[in-house]
């Protein structure tokens, strides 16, 4: 994944698999294209948190870990080039960690954030 402009980006372990897995789901159900598309987006949720972590649209999460946030990548949907993923379902949470974004998990939005997110 590319480095976003702003604040450095730092993607946990755990987040890395997340990503991996739904491109997978995503080339598995979709096709190839619409794995490419989702990754794209993934990627410009990332640069968006990078460039302005309490962006809006991001939410405050510290009942998940200490300085949580949560972002729903669909809300970068309009700054991707090109066809858009028409359902986006996933979320980045995060939080800044001594000056940088920390990406901790890339969940589903279905899933139960506070059963997947570890603790500090």
């Amino acid at each position: 994944m590319p480095k976003p402009h702003g604040a450095k980006v730092r993607i946990a372990p755990e987040a890395r698999i997340d990503i991996r897995a739904a491109l997978v789901w995503s080339e598995r159900n979709f096709g190839k294209a619409a794995a490419g598309r989702y990754r794209a987006l993934i990627q410009q949720a990332l640069r968006d948190i990078g460039a302005e972590p309490e962006r809006p649209g991001s939410t405050e999460r510290s009942d998940l870990t200490a300085g949580g946030r949560t972002y729903h990548v669909s809300l970068s949907r309009s700054r991707v080039v090109g066809v858009r993923v028409k359902e986006p379902r996933h979320f980045l949470v995060y939080r800044r960690d001594q000056g940088q974004v920390e990406v901790i998990r890339v969940l589903h939005d279905a899933r139960d954030f506070a059963e997947q997110v570890p603790q500090d």
